[in-house]
């Protein structure tokens, strides 16, 4: 049965396999944009302090950078963590202090545009990407606007004003893609997630089928060994009673049977716990095995019981030996049950490709189509098929019985 797949909490509630934990990689990605912030930061504190004269004056632009990176770091960055460029209070507070900040650091110091560096990245991060182009549209007026202030001539305001419409035409261009990627990106993540569910849910299909499927296979093997046994200790059992009273030296044989037949039922019992295997086949060959219960059901119902061999004789796949020699058992025992017979024949024939096995009997026979139910011909039937086999039943009311299996070799 495999053991691999998720198995079901309770009853008809499958256990679904979490997403991919994403957050260290995440996490990776933001320690990388910290540097980068970092850097850009400390770069535009030292621009803006050399600008004011050495920190001596627009001492509030210094302050207006200084405060930017606590402000990241206390408001910014949790959501970019937590909230993966999701609009919310929290998003809508931070971008607002930034540009800010940012306006108030360059409307005093031009060069303060510098910080745009870091600034405009942290849009997208922050905010949905439509929702990004605000603040970045913004803050790039901001400049322009300070840039031709501080030129103060027309030259200088049209380089300013350029530099804003390329910024802004940037802008829009790589917002659109961005908002694609994400989309494309989420598109992805939900079919992850469906694909996930999807594999779990045919996981535990695959194993309440591989449940039902060891459930006959071992319902097989119990009918075609234990059952068997027990209905032939039963019925040496009750003919020994009938002999106790005129015959005790056949009673006592027909006992020795029945303790004979109860201790290989319990080798096959152990067997069938310890290696689900026969114990008769591990104890010779297939032919042994079959020669051995062939001679038993002779003895037990006092009837003629002939076993032979056509063909080569070769060891098979275990799996395939195991099909035969229950198949064996299962025709011996429907002539213990219900032929009636005076005589039984099994024969084993080796063929190039296939190994053929043949059970007949001269009972009562019955018709084949007018057998609707029970376990044994539909589970012979069941055991051959698996192996890739066939096979062909042949009776009549008067003429017999024969069963012949044919498998690959």
């Amino acid at each position: 049965m495999p053991d691999h797949v998720p198995l079901a909490d309770e009853p008809g509630r499958l256990t679904v396999p979490a997403c991919p934990d994403r957050s260290g990689a995440r996490a990776t990605g933001m320690r990388r944009w910290d540097v980068l912030y970092g850097i850009v930061f400390l770069a535009g504190l030292l621009v803006v302090g050399a600008s004011s004269g050495l920190f001596g004056r627009h001492w509030l632009a210094v302050a207006a950078v200084a405060a930017m990176a606590p402000w990241y770091l206390a408001v910014g960055r949790p959501h970019i963590l937590a909230a993966e460029g999701i609009m919310s209070r929290r998003a809508v507070i931070y971008m607002t202090g930034i540009v800010l900040l940012f306006a108030v650091a360059d409307l005093q110091v031009p060069n303060a545009w510098f910080l745009s560096i870091a600034i405009l990245p942290q849009c997208y991060e922050v905010l949905p990407p439509r929702r990004a182009m605000i603040p970045v549209i913004t803050m790039t007026v901001i400049a322009a606007c300070s840039v031709a202030y501080s030129a103060r001539s027309l030259p200088g305001a049209i380089t300013a004003a350029a530099l804003a419409a390329a910024v802004i035409a940037f802008t829009l261009a790589f917002g659109g893609y961005l908002g694609q990627i994400l989309t494309q990106s989420g598109e992805r993540a939900e079919l992850i997630a469906q694909l996930e569910a999807t594999r779990a849910e045919l996981a535990e299909v695959s194993r309440q089928a591989g449940v039902m499927a060891e459930r006959q296979r071992i319902a097989g093997e119990i009918h075609d060994t234990l059952a068997q046994g027990f209905s032939s200790i039963l019925m040496l059992v009750q003919a020994a009673e009938a002999q106790l009273g005129h015959s005790p030296s056949t009673a006592r044989r027909q006992l020795a049977l029945a303790a004979q037949t109860a201790r290989e039922n319990l080798a096959e019992a152990r067997t069938l716990v310890g290696e689900l295997s026969s114990a008769q086949l591990q104890a010779g060959t297939l032919e042994d095995a079959l020669r051995r219960i062939t001679e038993r059901v002779g003895e037990e119902l006092g009837i003629t019981a002939r076993f032979g061999t056509d063909g080569a004789s070769r060891r098979l796949a275990a799996a395939t030996e195991v099909v035969l020699l229950r198949t064996g058992q299962e025709a011996l025992a429907n002539v213990r049950k219900h032929a009636a017979a005076q005589s039984v024949g099994v024969r084993l024939c080796y063929a190039e490709a296939s190994v053929r096995l043949e059970v007949t009997d001269d009972g009562a026979g019955f018709d084949p189509a007018m057998v609707n139910g029970g376990y044994g011909l539909r589970g012979m039937r069941a055991r051959v098929d698996e192996a890739g086999g066939t096979v062909a039943v042949r009776s009549g009311p008067a003429g017999g019985t024969s069963v012949q299996v044919e498998v690959p070799a």
